[in-house]
C-alpha cells in the first residue's frame, strides 16, 4: 500500500486561512513545558507556540534539511566545533508583545540544563540530556548582546546544530516561569498562545498576536484555532475522524487493527489513508539490573524466545510494519543489516536457541518477571501480550503490568528507582530518533551518561565503557562515512549486550479527516508535519497572506 505522503509530496495542498484545525489524543500531554517533555508527537506539536534556535524545513520531498528558525542563519562553529554561535532574528515577540532576546534562550537552556543552578533544588526533568552533557558548565552559554547567544562544550560536537533544534532552545521568560506551572501554560514565541487547557480533556490555542510570518521560515500557520481533545479511546478517536468529527490522530501511531481491516477494504476511505514509513522502531529493554536478567544468557534466551511476528500482528501486520533485526532503522545514517539473535524464517522465535541460553543462565525451568506497556495504547498493549505468550513457551513468566502514557516516563518506567521498587525486569516503548543522525537515535537510550532519575530512556541501564566511547567519537568526527561506520558499531556493540530487542520498524496506517490540507510527512518526527497543517473548508486569505497582525 502506497503512502500518498510519500509518494506525491504535500497533500491538499492550500493556502487557505482560517478555521479549526481539530487534533484527538488517546492520554494527556506528559507536559508542554520544552524542557520537560521526550513524546515525538509533543516535540511536532509544541513549535506551534514556541520557536527553537533550528527548525526542519518542509519541502513535501521527505527530507529534513535544517533551517535557521528563531536564529538568522544556522550556528557558526570554532574550528574545533567547541564553540557555537548564534544570532537571533529582529523582531520576535513573546505573547505579551516583549522582545525576545539571547538571554530568554539562555534561562530556557539553563533551566532545562542545570536546573539545580536556576531553582537552587535539584528539579528532574523529562527531556533530552545532550546539553548538560555537552556544555561546559552553566558558564558555557553566553549572552554578549540581546540578539547573540554563545555555546562552549566540553567536547567537540560536530552536528551541534541539531542540538539547537530541540526544544530545549525555545526561549522562556524567566519572570513567567512558575516550574512546575510551566508544564501547562508555556508562553509563546510562535504563532500560537494557550486560550485554554484542562488535563485530560481538551487544549485550545489562540493566535498570537504578535507573531509575524515574515520572520518564520517554518511555520504557516493557517488555523485561525486549534483545539485538541485529550483522553479519548483509540476506538474512539478512529471513529472521530472517519465521521469527521476530527481532522487529525495527534499521536500519529495509527489507527487500530479493527479500523484499518475496514480502511482496507473501502476504496472511498482509501483515498483519507496514507502508509508511511514513520522512522520509529518498536523495541522493549531488558533490564540489567533486575533480578534474573542481570544475567546475559538470561537477556539472551529473553531475546530467542520472542514472538516477533505475533507482536507484529498487533499492530496489524504487514500494513503496520516489518520485523525489525536493528536498532537503527534504515532512515538513519549508520544503519547496516544484521540479525544478531535470529527468530526463525517465520519470526515466531527460536525455543531452542532460548533453552540453551536458559540453562548457561542457571535457570533451565525459566523464571519470572513483569512487563511494562500503556493499556491505553491498545497495539502495544496486545503486543506485550503476545511477548509474554512467547515467553511462556520456555518457561519465562512475565506478567503484563499497565501504566498509562502521560506518566509512562515521568513517574514509572523511566524512573529507576520505581523500576526497581516494582521489579520490571522488561518495558515495551518506541523509539525514533531525537534528529537524523545516529547520535540523535543512539545516545540516549544507549549512553551510561543518560541514566536519569527520571524520564530516563536509557531503560536497559545499558552502562558500557565502549559504547561510551565509540559515541564520544562519532560525535566528534565530521567525516560523515566515518561516523556512519562508528553508529553502526554502536549499533552492534548495544544488541551483544541484549539489553534492547527491537522487533517491529514501523509503518503507519494512518487516516486524515477529509478537511485536512497541506499534509505531509516529516521525516524528523516521524508524522505528519504540525508546523504546516491546515483546514481546507475556509475562506481564502486576506491581502498580505498569513502573517498573523
Amino acid at each position: 500500500m502506497a503512502s500518498h505522503t510519500t509518494s506525491h509530496g504535500i497533500v491538499n495542498p492550500s493556502d487557505r486561512r482560517g478555521g479549526t484545525l481539530r487534533y484527538v489524543r488517546t492520554d494527556d500531554f506528559d507536559s508542554l513545558d520544552p524542557a520537560d517533555t521526550y513524546y515525538a508527537y509533543t516535540w511536532n506539536f509544541i513549535r506551534l507556540i514556541g520557536r527553537p534556535l533550528v527548525g526542519y524545513a518542509t519541502d513535501g520531498k521527505g527530507g529534513s534539511s535544517l533551517v535557521p528558525d528563531l536564529a538568522e542563519q544556522l550556528g557558526h562553529a570554532s574550528g574545533d566545533s567547541r564553540t557555537w554561535t548564534y544570532r537571533l532574528r529582529e523582531g520576535i515577540r513573546f505573547e505579551d508583545g516583549t522582545p525576545v532576546t539571547s538571554r530568554d534562550v539562555k534561562y530556557a537552556v539553563l533551566r532545562a540544563a542545570y536546573p539545580e543552578a536556576v531553582y537552587g533544588d535539584p528539579v528532574t526533568r523529562g527531556g533530552p540530556a545532550y546539553l548538560r552533557q555537552y556544555l561546559t558548565g552553566p558558564e558555557g552559554v553566553e549572552t554578549p548582546d540581546d540578539r547573540t547567544v554563545v555555546f562552549h562544550l566540553r567536547e567537540p560536537f560536530a552536528a551541534f546544530d541539531y542540538l539547537a533544534a530541540l526544544p530545549t532552545t525555545i526561549p522562556v521568560p524567566r519572570e513567567h516561569d512558575d516550574f512546575p506551572g510551566y508544564r501547562r501554560h508555556p508562553v509563546s514565541s510562535g504563532p500560537y498562545r494557550i486560550d485554554s487547557y484542562t488535563p485530560g480533556t481538551e487544549l485550545v490555542l489562540g493566535r498570537n498576536p504578535h507573531w509575524a510570518f515574515a520572520t518564520d521560515p517554518v511555520r504557516t500557520a493557517l488555523p485561525d484555532r486549534i483545539t485538541v481533545r485529550l483522553g479519548v479511546s483509540g476506538q474512539e478517536v478512529d471513529r472521530m475522524l472517519v465521521e469527521g468529527e476530527a481532522d487529525i490522530d495527534l499521536a500519529g501511531v495509527g489507527v487500530q487493527p479493527g479500523t484499518q481491516a475496514r480502511l482496507l477494504a473501502d476504496q472511498d476511505l482509501m483515498r483519507q489513508v496514507d502508509n508511511p514509513r514513520t522512522g520509529f522502531v518498536w523495541l522493549y529493554c531488558i533490564n540489567r539490573n533486575i533480578g534474573p536478567l542481570a544475567n546475559i544468557h538470561a537477556r539472551r534466551a529473553v531475546q530467542y524466545a520472542t514472538d516477533k511476528a505475533s507482536m507484529l500482528a498487533a499492530y496489524g501486520g504487514g500494513p503496520a510494519g516489518e520485523i525489525a533485526t536493528t536498532l537503527l532503522p534504515s532512515s538513519v545514517v549508520g544503519h547496516e543489516p544484521f540479525d544478531r539473535y535470529p527468530v526463525g524464517p517465520g519470526g515466531t522465535g527460536d525455543l531452542e536457541a532460548a533453552e540453551r541460553e536458559l540453562a548457561l543462565a542457571g535457570r533451565p525451568d525459566g523464571f519470572a518477571t513483569r512487563i511494562a506497556a500503556r493499556e491505553d495504547r491498545t497495539k502495544e498493549w496486545n503486543a506485550a501480550l503476545a511477548l509474554s505468550d512467547g515467553l511462556a513457551r520456555v518457561g519465562i513468566r512475565a506478567e503484563v503490568v499497565p501504566f498509562t502514557s502521560g506518566d509512562y516516563f515521568t513517574k514509572a518506567v523511566g524512573v529507576p528507582e520505581f523500576v526497581r521498587k516494582h521489579e520490571i525486569g522488561i518495558v515495551m516503548f518506541g523509539w525514533a530518533a531525537d534528529f537524523p543522525d545516529g547520535y540523535g537515535f543512539l545516545q540516549q537510550i544507549a549512553d551510561s551518561r543518560a541514566i536519569k532519575e527520571t524520564g530516563n530512556q536509557n531503560l536497559g541501564e545499558l552502562a558500557s565503557p565502549r559504547i561510551d566511547a565509540l559515541l564520544d567519537a562519532g560525535a566528534a568526527t565530521r567525516d560523515e562515512q566515518e561516523r556512519a561506520r562508528i553508529w553502526a558499531a554502536v549499533d552492534r556493540a548495544a544488541m551483544d549486550e541484549a539489553v534492547m530487542c527491537p522487533y517491529m520498524y514501523v509503518k503507519s496506517v494512518v487516516f486524515r479527516g477529509a478537511r485536512a490540507a497541506n499534509v505531509v510527512m516529516s521525516p524528523a518526527y516521524g508524522m505528519y508535519d504540525y508546523a504546516v497543517l491546515s483546514v481546507a473548508d475556509t475562506a481564502p486569505p486576506a491581502a498580505g497572506g498569513a502573517d498573523g497582525n
